[in-house]
C-alpha cells in the first residue's frame, strides 16, 4: 500500500464537496430520518459551506490517493476550529472517510498514521474525534488502533439529537 496525501485548496472545491457529500450519505443515510438527513446534507456539504471551511486557516483538508486513484479524504481542525475540545495541545479529526469501493483494504489505518505524523509535526499531544455511538464498526476500528473513549457530546442530524463518543489517541 502506497498512499499519497494532497492538501486541498480552493481549486479542489467541487471535487471535495462531492466526495464529502457522497461518503457521508453512503455511511449514514440508511440510519437516519430521510427529511432530517436530506436537510442536514444540503447544509453541511453545500459548496459554499465547504468553501468557508477550506478558507479557515485552522482547518486542513487532505485528499488520499492510492495508485493515483482518489480513495478518501480527511478534515483536521486545530485551535478555535475544533468542534468541541478546544485544547491547543490537540488535533481534531472532524471527518475521515474512505470511499465505499476501497473500504476493508487497510487504507483507514494508513490515513490515521499520516494524521498522527501531522499531529507530531504540529507538536500536538493527542488527536481526537467524535464517532456516532451506534457506529460500532468505526468504534472497533479506532479502538483497535489505540483510541480510547474520554467523553461524549451531542450531534444533530436536523432535529435528531444523537450522541457521539469522543475518542482520543495520544501521539
Amino acid at each position: 500500500m502506497s498512499l499519497q496525501f494532497k492538501r486541498c485548496t480552493i481549486l479542489h472545491l467541487d471535487t471535495l464537496a462531492q466526495v464529502a457529500r457522497d461518503t457521508f450519505v453512503a455511511a449514514f443515510e440508511k440510519d437516519n430520518d430521510p427529511t432530517d438527513f436530506k436537510d442536514y446534507v444540503q447544509r453541511a456539504f453545500h459548496p459554499e459551506r465547504i468553501k468557508e471551511e477550506l478558507q479557515n486557516e485552522n482547518s486542513l483538508f487532505y485528499f488520499v490517493y492510492e495508485s493515483e486513484e482518489l480513495i478518501g479524504y480527511f478534515k483536521l481542525n486545530v485551535n478555535d476550529a475544533q468542534t468541541d475540545v478546544h485544547d491547543l495541545d490537540s488535533l481534531e479529526i472532524e471527518r475521515i472517510y474512505v470511499l465505499e469501493t476501497y473500504q476493508g483494504k487497510n487504507f483507514g489505518y494508513g490515513m490515521l498514521q499520516k494524521i498522527a505524523g501531522l499531529a507530531q509535526k504540529m507538536e500536538k499531544q493527542y488527536v481526537w474525534l467524535g464517532v456516532w455511538e451506534h457506529n460500532k464498526r468505526a468504534i472497533r476500528f479506532y479502538q483497535r488502533h489505540g483510541f480510547h473513549k474520554f467523553g461524549e457530546h451531542p450531534y444533530y442530524i436536523g432535529t435528531d439529537k444523537q450522541t457521539d463518543w469522543l475518542l482520543r489517541l495520544d501521539v
